[in-house]
């Protein structure tokens, strides 16, 4: 993108209008990082709070080494759940290894359960093994949706010894629950999963018994492959 753009945008971000602000942010997708961020800082206290979401979602996509520090300072310091959770997300985004204490810091004591939310999702992304505590603990949340978040990011670390406790889900009444269990069984293999996913392949719910199958699939191709490589 050439200067003269690069100068509109920041005049758009700086005095436009609602929209137009919103405009100049969704255009930054086709700036470079390094170009990007200074003009993303430029609304990150803007008046507007879709704005201010917009703008920290795009720090997580746009990573330069300015953006884990700005992405944590609103985690931990706004007072706007809904900015705090776009931060947690963000973090996720980043996949910075920094980001794991702060995230496990949110799942345990942020008073808003989206917070938590987006916490139990980002620890996920970040593939580290020792949310296995966190994680745990947050299936016992009483929001269902935390429940769904910690199995997803369980299947998404890979937790084998996480098994037994996600399989109490397996008859929820939730089928968004039972969906998101079917699917970490398919990062989780093992014959617990295998006979967990034929069960669940056989769900009233179609679209628990569609992710049962793709996970039963993916696993036992898994196991064919490891067959013929021997």
């Amino acid at each position: 993108m050439t200067q003269l753009n690069i100068d509109a945008l920041t005049q758009q971000l700086e005095t436009g209008d609602l929209k137009t602000r919103k405009l100049a942010l969704a255009a930054l997708r086709e700036v470079p990082a390094k170009q990007a961020v200074p003009l993303i800082k430029k609304v990150l206290d803007d008046k507007n709070e879709q704005v201010r979401s917009m703008a920290i979602f795009a720090l997580g996509i746009k990573q330069t080494d300015e953006c884990y520090a700005l992405l944590l300072n609103i985690l931990e310091t706004d007072p706007d759940y809904g900015l705090r959770a776009d931060a947690a997300g963000a973090l996720g985004y980043l996949e910075d290894p920094r980001a794991f204490d702060p995230l496990v810091k949110a799942l345990y004591e942020d008073v808003d359960w989206l917070v938590r939310f987006s916490a139990a999702v980002s620890l996920g992304n970040l593939k580290n093994p020792q949310a296995h505590d966190a994680l745990i603990s947050a299936l016992g949340s009483k929001e269902v949706v935390i429940q769904q978040a910690a199995i997803a990011a369980l299947g998404e670390i890979k937790d084998l010894s996480a098994i037994d406790h996600i399989l109490a889900f397996a008859q929820s009444e939730d089928w968004l629950v039972r969906q998101r269990l079917a699917e970490a069984l398919g990062n989780l293999q093992s014959d617990k999963s295998l006979s967990a996913l034929r069960y669940l392949a056989k769900d009233d719910h179609p679209q628990v018994s569609e992710a049962a199958q793709i996970s039963l699939a993916r696993i036992e191709d898994n196991i064919e492959g490891r067959i013929e490589d021997k």
